[in-house]
């Protein structure tokens, strides 16, 4: 049965208090939007609808740049769940594939869950995931009889009976397409808030005799963001996450609450991640690799066998090549290092290709940007840099040649040439001595 996702993220969260629409805050890196989204985009459904409200033309964007195909239907009265739904009525006429309800900042809930969900319709009409809360609180409870789902009443309507129901309403569900939008036709705004409430088809399908089931999961996955304390709790229960997933994959970690991943981090078997390592979006570490201490890296793909720090940093379009050295306090930023090649100490390469096995001496700099525009420095294999060498870019050093330690190279390097850039150095005699004299008594004069 073909899956449509409907996700809804119209809603402003004034207790964020932040001029930012709710569901694009952050979790490692990503938008809670772009979570939700990845959940339900596993599933491989055949449409998915973006309902905005509150910074609708922010919203958009963020979805459509992770799903272009991605349908957004604009909530311009914010009257209850329910009411959010039954926006994607038109766009959803024709479908008669099952309707998974998501929201958009709901980050942490598992793509393993939402199949389970609609699985689920394979033997119901209607699906409900729910989970056991430590503190029920203000949540709806489910109302059920043995796996049978009665109905869901809101803890604003609840009985005292009612409210000392465990079983809880995460408000995600699964439905039928076409019983769907019949049952939101009937639904109706008679309850404490004068909302429509999406869980109000619950009562309605059971009404119909159609049959409701519930779906069981952990409660950290429906957690919902509405304060920035609960994004945090989110961004550390994620984070935890990752961390035993890692360890679990083979990724050695001397201290993992140290270690900060991003929410697409890719890290292979048998590598190493030192304490105080943070990963940006979109790295990739391949396998047998070490990222030591303090480190960060967002962008970049770092390929088997290499060594990164301490106390780098890789920057977005960081490509290593396999068993490169790059060492402390070295950036790296747009720029392809072949197999083998060393950055040792204190050096920044940009915008920059460096040939196999190439030797870079601390503190070099690609000097890659006049103003304007960046350059582009080509470093050959089996080249040796000498320390403090300034390359202005464009600039081209061929194959095994070097420059002298201190030079400033502006024009290119031929293949196995020796590159001298720099000053001629004179030696005065006795003059060091002379000055000294000559200052301190200038300021012994001063002081009287």
């Amino acid at each position: 049965m073909s899956i449509a996702l409907v996700i809804l993220a119209a809603g402003k969260g004034a207790r964020m208090q932040s001029d930012l629409p709710k569901v694009l805050h952050e979790i490692a890196g990503a938008p809670m939007l772009v979570h939700a989204m990845m959940a339900g985009q596993a599933l491989a459904p055949e449409r998915c609808i973006i309902i905005a409200g509150h910074g609708a033309d922010a919203v958009a964007g963020v979805a459509i740049n992770q799903n272009s195909d991605a349908e957004i239907i604009i909530q311009s009265e914010q009257l209850g769940t329910g009411h959010a739904v039954d926006q994607a009525r038109a766009s959803l006429a024709d479908f008669d594939g099952n309707v998974i309800v998501l929201y958009g900042d709901t980050p942490l809930i598992k793509t393993e869950t939402l199949a389970a969900l609609n699985d689920k319709l394979s033997h119901s009409e209607l699906s409900v995931l729910g989970f056991e809360a430590k503190d029920p609180g203000s949540y709806g409870r489910l109302i059920t009889d043995n796996d049978n789902l009665k109905r869901i009443v809101e803890f604003k309507d609840a009985s005292d009976a009612e409210k000392s129901i465990t079983l809880c309403n995460s408000g995600v569900m699964a439905v039928a397409g076409p019983l769907l939008f019949r049952l939101l036709s009937e639904i109706g705004n008679e309850n404490a808030s004068g909302e429509y409430y999406l869980t109000d088809i619950v009562a309605k399908a059971v009404a119909h005799g159609a049959s409701c089931k519930v779906v069981r999961c952990f409660e950290t996955e429906t957690l919902g963001i509405n304060s920035r304390v609960e994004l945090a709790h989110a961004e550390h229960i994620f984070q935890t996450r990752r961390r035993n997933e890692a360890l679990e994959n083979g990724i050695t970690m001397p201290d993992p609450k140290s270690v900060h991943f991003s929410y697409d981090t890719f890290i292979g078997r048998d590598s190493i991640v030192e304490q105080n390592v943070i990963f940006g979006p979109g790295v990739t570490v391949e396998t047998g690799s070490r990222i030591r201490a303090f480190s960060h890296l967002e962008g970049a793909h770092v390929s088997c066998g290499c060594v990164v720090g301490p106390y780098a940093r890789l920057r977005p379009g960081s490509e290593l090549a396999e068993d490169v050295k790059i060492g402390n306090f070295v950036e790296i930023k747009a720029s392809l290092l072949a197999e083998g090649s060393k950055v040792n100490h204190l050096s920044y390469i940009g915008d920059a290709t460096v040939g196999a096995r190439a030797n870079i001496g601390a503190g070099t700099v690609t000097c890659n940007y006049d103003g304007v525009m960046k350059h582009h420095t080509s470093i050959g294999e089996d080249t040796f840099i000498g320390s403090n060498t300034m390359l202005v870019a464009p600039v081209s050093v061929g194959q095994e040649a070097m420059t002298a330690s201190g030079s400033v190279i502006v024009r290119d390097v031929p293949s196995g040439d020796l590159a001298i850039g720099r000053a001629k150095q004179e030696n005065k005699t006795w003059l060091a001595v002379k000055l000294m004299k000559k200052l301190r008594a200038a300021k012994a004069t001063k002081k009287e």
